[in-house]
């Protein structure tokens, strides 16, 4: 069935397996995130990879968002070929023809994309001047997780001056994420480890100011870690962005708890087989890579194993649904899950209210 036919369907009459977004859940849960970064005074720029939708964007521009974060530049230029104007790409961008149409997309949005190595600059400085139009850059800095990110301090200040010295290139700020801490347990551990890692992010910034250098924009965190980073003295802006849908993975893992499940997969028994039960959504509909999903609002399923169109899950208690029984799934982890679909279904009161087409599907470059 074309998406647009389901408006107005019940639970009962879409085909399955199907990706819900409970549209009060989710409005619930954008507006708590926008209301926790205006409280601290700072700006949100939420990340785009959970729901790779220029219409979830939209949404998130209009409860506040300065802007967003892609992952990668075909993502933005999907962004901005929908009006979308204030766009951080948080990843590294080094070959010549990336890097002109990043210049070129200047024309239509301002994109600030990231910078970690000084062999990078004279790459961006030859292609904002072979297009004719400044790239903004942020300096990567590498805050505890060993991944992308110059090292703070002097090797940081090296790469600021030497952006500052290249034609072409417009230095706004740092970046840092703080990934490594989010599983961290206890709750004080927890604090205390994010509280390290994003005063690398301050000290650099004190350094450069010293320098005479200006630093316009500190930009980190995820929905894991959220209200720490939003509250940490000197941030100015929060890339969290999965929080909007949540999923097993930030409620268990990473203990947030003010979120609500606004994201699930609908999907129908299609077999029982002695203490088993399975249903048509499998790993091509809903991931467990990073974490299982699991049943909503029921403790008698116990996931087995997911395989490509076959979702299997031990009855641990009772009776266990019925042949032909509709099922919703939390998502394991909504960054593995989204991209399996075509498109979001909004539910309120059991009906699909809006449709939301996942066009950033298959951005890989």
């Amino acid at each position: 069935m074309a998406p647009a036919s389901l408006l107005g369907k019940t639970l009962g009459e879409i085909p399955t397996p199907a990706l819900l977004v409970d549209l009060d859940l989710f409005t619930s849960n954008l507006r708590r995130l926008a209301g926790f970064c205006r409280s601290q005074g700072i700006a949100w720029r939420p990340h785009t990879k959970a729901h790779k939708s220029p219409e979830v964007a939209r949404l998130l521009l209009g409860a506040g968002a300065c802007g967003i974060t892609c992952a990668k530049l075909s993502e933005a230029e999907l962004m901005a070929a929908h009006g979308i104007d204030q766009i951080l790409i948080a990843n590294q961008i080094v070959t010549p023809a990336k890097l002109e149409r990043l210049s070129r997309l200047q024309e239509r949005a301002t994109v600030l994309a990231a910078i970690d190595n000084p062999a990078a600059v004279p790459l961006f400085q030859q292609a904002a001047q072979r297009v004719g139009r400044p790239i903004p850059v942020l300096i990567e800095v590498d805050i505890g997780m060993n991944r992308c990110g110059v090292q703070p301090g002097p090797p940081a200040l090296a790469l600021a001056l030497a952006i500052h010295e290249a034609p072409g290139l417009v230095f706004r700020g740092l970046m840092g994420y703080e990934g490594h801490v989010l599983s961290v347990k206890p709750a004080a551990a927890k604090s205390a480890a994010c509280a390290l890692a994003l005063s690398h992010l301050i000290s650099t910034r004190d350094l450069l100011l010293e320098e005479g250098i200006p630093v316009e924009i500190i930009s980190a965190g995820g929905t894991g870690s959220y209200q720490l980073t939003a509250s940490y003295p000197g941030i100015t802006e929060l890339q969290a962005g999965g929080g909007i849908f949540m999923d097993a993975m930030y409620r268990q893992t990473f203990g947030v708890n003010d979120l609500e499940y606004a994201l699930t997969i609908l999907a129908t028994v299609t077999s029982r087989q002695g203490g088993h039960v399975v249903v048509d959504a499998g790993f091509k509909t809903m991931s467990a890579f990073h974490h299982p999903p699991h049943p909503l609002n029921r403790d008698d399923l116990r996931l087995r194993y997911l395989s490509a169109e076959h979702g299997v899950f031990e009855v641990a208690g009772g009776t266990g649904p019925q042949l032909g029984e509709l099922l919703q799934f939390v998502a394991g982890y909504s960054d593995s899950t989204v991209f399996l679909h075509d498109c979001f279904l909004g539910v309120r009161g059991g009906r699909v209210e809006q449709v939301w087409e996942i066009l950033g599907r298959g951005k890989l470059d």
